[in-house]
């Protein structure tokens, strides 16, 4: 005989029950996701490989390639708040699987880049196609999980960024060296097709696998999604209830944040549109030799990110576990200038450079969802990742201007480890009281 649902939702759960759903949410929800931010991280920077073949062959200058690799975050910037609040009006399911299928085909269609004005246009396109996505999934995980259980979280997801290097390096390189000349094709031809065919196929698993709210799981019972339901509820009435529209607009803490994460933005993708380029500026010549030694900075970072976001969980403390890894990625953008002839030494300045700048991302993101909610987070998370993110337009383009001018990145690596800094000192303005949970 089943038991009655009233009586058994008075019952509230233990704790160990308790820690038990949110196991289950996180193994449903996380390695999907996961999957997926690996793929839509590797298709927005394997035009770092390509630079090593495409340059060469379409006879591409450094300020050319630097444009055409930023250009992709001002299409980001133009669609990617109406994509978040398209998001939270239809839903993740039907939104995520539309992005991630138009962004996989622009991303093949990369193979026929011919010309500067056809490298721009895709890459702008490119970059229209995933707006919203990144945003769109830190506000899905709101639904899910209450504040201070989201630096976790969001590391787990964002783990993904420097598993991609790890991965998406070596498979680059092979690509790169496996398949140039094949059909009369380079190989950073070969390299866009493969590589742009995971996210179609991925945005159509997301129609089966995603469920838009916690109502909607099968894969939980009555109880548990009361109990989910419950703990977002009152995460909502203990930061003040929903915020509206005109709130967040007004708000000056969010164009702090959008600011601070100009910054940090900056170091992340003035390594990782370069990261190749400079392996290479040391002597390495080998384009898989060059993939593997990605993979270092990479993997060093994944240990940064998810020891800093269980630490800032565990202590309820955003800003210096936002400012002190943000810190130690400037210190380790300028000793990959004062190392930068010793491939070796290069290599360990650029693993503290991308540990830094990562491990500081998962605090960064509970800082924004502690104090909006609603509709306005929709908008107010998307705002603050294009502001963020229009930092990957001017940081690759001023390495490749500065390395065109004076035939090195140092000075755009000082620049880059400047930067860094202004954002670790503006996040110690923010008022711990509000962003500490």
């Amino acid at each position: 005989m089943i038991a009655n649902p009233d009586v058994l939702l008075s019952k509230p759960l233990d704790a160990t029950d308790m820690s038990s759903t949110y196991r289950k949410v996180t193994l449903r929800l996380i390695p999907f996701l996961f999957v997926c931010y690996i793929v839509a991280y590797l298709d927005r920077v394997n035009v770092g490989f390509a630079k090593l073949q495409m340059l060469s062959q379409l006879q591409f200058s450094e300020t050319v390639y630097g444009l055409g690799a930023g250009i992709f975050f001002i299409g980001y910037f133009i669609f990617e708040v109406p994509s978040n609040v398209m998001l939270h009006k239809m839903g993740a399911k039907v939104w995520i699987a539309r992005i991630m299928v138009t962004w996989g085909i622009l991303s093949t269609l990369m193979m026929f880049v011919n010309s500067p004005a056809t490298f721009y246009i895709l890459r702008f396109f490119l970059g229209a196609a995933e707006a919203g996505f990144f945003p769109g999934i830190i506000l899905y995980l709101t639904y899910w999980y209450p504040s201070h259980r989201r630096a976790t979280v969001a590391a787990l997801f964002l783990t993904a960024i420097p598993v991609s290097g790890v991965i998406g390096g070596p498979l680059s390189g092979w690509l790169l060296q496996r398949f140039d000349g094949m059909a009369g094709l380079g190989g950073w031809q070969w390299m866009f097709f493969f590589e742009g065919l995971p996210a179609i196929a991925l945005g159509f698993l997301v129609l089966v696998f995603l469920d838009n709210k916690i109502s909607d799981a099968k894969w939980l019972s009555e109880k548990e999604k009361h109990y989910l339901e419950s703990e977002i509820a009152k995460d909502i009435k203990s930061q003040g209830g929903e915020t509206s529209m005109r709130e967040m607009f007004k708000n000056p803490r969010v164009w702090l944040i959008a600011v601070i994460y100009f910054c940090l933005i900056a170091g992340l993708y003035g390594i990782s549109f370069w990261l190749p380029s400079i392996i290479r500026s040391t002597g390495v010549t080998s384009p898989l030799t060059i993939g593997f030694l990605t993979t270092i900075p990479n993997a060093f970072a994944i240990a940064g990110l998810i020891y800093t976001s269980r630490s800032s969980d565990r202590k309820g403390e955003r800003r210096w576990h936002v400012a002190i890894p943000g810190l130690i990625g400037c210190v380790g953008f300028i000793l990959s200038v004062t190392y930068g002839a010793s491939t070796f030494l290069a290599i360990l300045s650029l693993s503290m450079a991308m540990t830094g700048v990562m491990s500081a991302l998962p605090a960064f993101w509970s800082i924004p969802t502690a104090f909006l909610k609603g509709s306005a987070a929709a908008a107010g998370i998307a705002l603050i990742n294009s502001i963020g993110n229009l930092s990957g337009f001017a940081s690759p383009y001023m390495v490749g201007w500065v390395k065109d001018l004076t035939q090195s990145t140092n000075v755009a690596l000082y620049i880059l480890a400047g930067t860094l800094f202004v954002g670790c000192m503006l996040t110690l303005l923010l008022p711990a009281k509000e962003v500490n949970r």
